[in-house]
C-alpha cells in the first residue's frame, strides 16, 4: 500500500475522515441480522467542579441479558484536554473513539495548533452522524464529550443524540440504560462550587445507584477488583483517577449506606 499524494491546489485538508473518504470512498452499509448479539456499552456520566470536569463509566458490557464483558473500558481521553465516553455498540463506539483520536492529532499536525472544545465536539457530531445509517439497524452510538476550555477556563459537557446532534449541558449529564438514574442521583447533590474530592465521589454515587436500579450497568466488583473508570480533565489535562482511589470512594459509600441500614 503507497501513501496518497495530492497537488498544493487539491489538499485535502485538516479532516482526516474526508482523506478516508477521498481514498477509500463511503463505506459500504451492512445489513445487520437482529438475531444476532450485540454487545452493548451501558452507563456514562460527567459533571462539571470547580477545576474542571469528571468523567465516569461504569465497566460492564452486554449482549441482551447476558453480560459479555466485566471490563470494558468507556472512558477515553480524546486528546490532552478533553475525553470522550461512550454507550451504545460497543465495536463501532470503539472504533469512533480511535478515529476521533485520529481526527484531532491529525488537524493538530496539519494546522499546528489544537482545535477549539466546541470544533472537538462539532468533529464528533459529524463521527455520530455518518453512523445513521447503521443506528437505523439498532446500532447506535452515543457519546458523551467533555473537556476543559482553555479560553473559557472551565470544563464544559456536549452530548448527542443518534442524529448527530450536540447540546451542551452546564452542569452535568450520564447516559446509557442507568443514565436517569445516575442523573437523579447526582442531580440531588450536584452544587457549582464542588471539589475534586466531592465530584469523584458523586460520579460514583450516581454509578452505584444507576447498578442498583438497571441491571445492565455493573456496579464495583470488590472480588475481581474490577471497579468504574473515573477521569478528570483540568487546565493540566486529562488524568485518569487510579482504581485504588476510586475502590476506595466505593467502599466509603457502601459504608455510610450501610450505616443508614440501606441494603441492596
Amino acid at each position: 500500500m503507497t501513501l496518497p499524494f495530492f497537488s498544493p491546489a487539491d489538499d485535502p485538508g485538516p479532516s482526516f475522515t474526508g482523506l478516508l473518504r477521498r481514498v477509500n470512498g463511503d463505506p459500504p452499509i451492512v445489513q445487520v441480522d437482529p438475531a444476532f448479539a450485540i454487545t452493548h456499552g451501558t452507563t456514562i456520566t460527567a459533571l462539571r467542579y470547580n477545576d474542571g470536569v469528571v468523567m465516569a463509566g461504569d465497566r460492564r458490557a452486554t449482549a441482551g441479558s447476558s453480560i459479555a464483558h466485566r471490563a470494558m473500558e468507556k472512558v477515553h481521553p480524546a486528546d490532552r484536554w478533553s475525553g470522550v465516553a461512550i454507550a451504545g455498540a460497543a465495536g463501532f463506539a470503539l472504533d469512533m473513539v480511535k478515529l476521533f483520536q485520529l481526527q484531532l492529532e491529525h488537524y493538530e499536525k496539519v494546522e499546528g495548533s489544537v482545535l477549539s472544545l466546541e470544533g472537538k465536539a462539532n468533529q464528533l457530531a459529524a463521527m455520530v452522524r455518518q453512523n445513521l445509517p447503521m443506528a437505523m439497524q439498532g446500532l447506535v452510538v452515543i457519546p458523551l464529550f467533555a473537556g476543559y476550555d482553555l479560553r473559557r477556563r472551565q470544563g464544559r459537557i456536549f452530548t448527542y443524540d443518534a442524529t448527530g446532534g450536540r447540546y451542551e449541558e452546564t452542569d452535568f449529564h450520564a447516559d446509557g440504560s442507568g443514565g436517569r438514574d445516575a442523573r437523579t442521583a447526582i442531580k440531588l447533590q450536584w452544587t457549582p462550587d464542588l471539589d475534586r474530592a466531592t465530584a469523584i465521589e458523586l460520579a460514583v454515587q450516581g454509578l452505584y445507584e444507576a447498578a442498583d436500579e438497571d441491571s445492565a450497568t455493573g456496579g464495583p466488583d470488590a472480588v475481581r477488583g474490577i471497579y468504574p473508570t473515573v477521569a478528570t480533565i483540568t487546565a493540566e489535562g486529562y488524568e485518569p483517577v487510579p482504581e485504588a482511589e476510586v475502590a476506595e470512594r466505593f467502599a466509603a459509600l457502601i459504608e455510610r449506606k450501610s450505616a443508614r441500614g440501606v441494603r441492596r
